[in-house]
């Protein structure tokens, strides 16, 4: 049996599909977008948290753009340990990446909570190195 959020997607997703026959790539990759986010509008609330060693710069989905393009933003120089609150909106994936480098070996560590349950996490150590927290959105689930 489907849920109301599967059927309001699957329902918007066959609409779509009726209706983008005659656009280009890029006119139905828009559209596709659109029908996901109108589809899948709920909000949540995560919170990144990067540690380690000779982190040279944060990215991570603050909550801007697309649920299948969503907007990167990127924090120069964070004080470690660094920790940020951001609201993301349907299907778009809660995502951080820490990139490091130091002579002596860098580190590096992220994770990714969602109401106070670890859903992502990941370390890494090198000379140069990055580590990547990607975690599927909790309303796709």
């Amino acid at each position: 049996m489907l849920s109301s959020r599967s059927a309001r997607t699957a329902l918007a997703a066959v609409a779509l599909l009726a209706g983008v026959t005659a656009c280009s790539a890029s006119e139905a990759t828009s559209q596709v977008d659109k029908a996901i986010d109108k589809a899948v509008d709920e909000t949540y609330e995560v919170t990144y948290e990067v540690t380690g060693k000779g982190v040279e710069y944060i990215e991570f989905a603050g909550g801007g753009g697309t649920a299948t393009a969503p907007k990167m933003e990127t924090v120069k120089g964070a004080a470690l340990p660094w920790k940020k609150t951001v609201t993301l909106r349907g299907i778009m994936p809660a995502s951080v990446m820490p990139v490091a480098a130091d002579v002596t070996g860098a580190q590096v560590a992220c994770k990714i909570t969602y109401k106070g349950k670890v859903i992502a996490e990941q370390t890494a150590q090198g000379l140069a190195t990055a580590g990547a927290c990607v975690a599927v959105s909790p309303i796709a689930n």
